[in-house]
């Protein structure tokens, strides 16, 4: 399990965005960096540094994903067919903690990995508690009958706040999710804009 190390709502603020789109984000309210020098004016970002960003805010949007694990993640986008930024938010989006967190069967992306890893999903019809397992088109994904009525679910399949993507069809009443299709780039619902052409501009330097 990838340890969270730093709180989400301090890496909304460094970044200076709502990167979920959580109405409880400290970043609707102060745009400028935690800490005691957060306030302080910054200086225009290096090409580098822009890269780098937008690779902090990608990672960080999927649960803080160890680095070694998204260099991973990127290593295989390139080696497949097709424009590689593209791929990776394929691949990104195939995790099993990504589908659990866009069905709304649980508030938050890191609430999506504390969930797989207790044993609370199916896939096809067999437990998984791996949160990186990948996902193919048509795997329909459950949560367990004794876990169907925890208050964590319950709550979070009525939020408001986001909506389930098309490439996703969920059924909150049986709580099943089926993956229908692996989404491109422009079919994920990011409440801000992310840049994987960059991450992909920061790796391959």
């Amino acid at each position: 399990m990838s340890k969270r190390q730093s709180s989400k709502h301090k890496l909304d603020r460094r970044m200076g965005e709502n990167i979920w789109g959580r109405p409880k984000s400290p970043a609707n309210r102060r745009e400028y960096g935690p800490g005691q020098h957060g306030q302080r004016r910054k200086g225009k970002l290096s090409d580098f540094g822009v890269q780098l960003r937008a690779k902090q805010k990608l990672k960080g949007y999927y649960g803080n994903i160890l680095e070694k694990q998204f260099r991973k993640i990127y290593e295989e986008a390139t080696r497949m067919k097709g424009d590689a930024s593209e791929n990776l938010i394929g691949l990104l989006e195939r995790r099993l903690d990504a589908i659990v967190y866009r069905a709304k069967f649980v508030p938050t992306v890191f609430a999506a990995r504390q969930f797989i890893n207790h044993g609370h999903v199916n896939v096809n019809g067999r437990r998984v508690n791996i949160p990186s397992y990948r996902v193919k088109a048509g795997d329909v994904i459950e949560v367990r009958e004794k876990s169907k009525q925890l208050v964590l679910v319950l709550e979070s399949v009525q939020l408001a706040e986001r909506d389930v993507p098309d490439y996703i069809t969920a059924d909150h009443s049986k709580m099943t999710a089926t993956f229908t299709s692996v989404p491109a780039f422009s079919d994920v619902p990011y409440p801000v804009m992310m840049e994987p052409n960059l991450v992909v501009e920061f790796y391959s330097r």
